[in-house]
């Protein structure tokens, strides 16, 4: 077997510890990572908001990452395609994750394909959701 490659999808807007904690962790478990950037219109669609920082940017952010070794902008909710143009081994999803309907979706979808999902410790004292709803306050808005 060649190197083992791990992905990790995620929106990383408003790019905060909790994603490098994430990226970082899932760096010391493969021998290649790649960061899947989740397109603004798949954020839209799956989480009913539209990132604030656009793909392009947010792609070239992850990209500078040292940990990073390649993005891929993901736009289609079926990780089957991911796995397809990536070819990734393992991937890595936040323990918050752990017994939602979500992550029996994705185990199904990757179910027969070889891939071994491994969750990581979630960085609950920040996220993007928490700061989106930080930025709404500030600005005068509802969160």
């Amino acid at each position: 077997m060649g190197p083992v490659i791990g992905y990790v999808p995620g929106v990383f807007d408003l790019f905060h510890v909790g994603h490098l904690n994430l990226l970082r962790q899932a760096r010391d478990l493969c021998d290649l990572l790649v960061a899947g950037v989740v397109t603004d219109e798949l954020c839209e669609s799956a989480k009913g908001v539209r990132p604030f920082v656009p793909l392009a940017e947010r792609i070239a952010i992850v990209d500078a990452l040292a940990v990073v070794d390649a993005t891929y902008a993901e736009g289609d909710p079926d990780r089957r395609i991911a796995h397809r143009d990536v070819g990734f081994h393992r991937l890595f999803k936040g323990d918050d994750w752990i017994g939602t309907p979500r992550a029996a979706r994705l185990e199904q979808q990757l179910d027969g394909l070889g891939v071994e999902i491994v969750y990581l410790p979630y960085t609950a004292h920040t996220s993007s959701t928490q700061l989106r709803r930080a930025i709404d306050l500030s600005a005068g808005g509802v969160a």
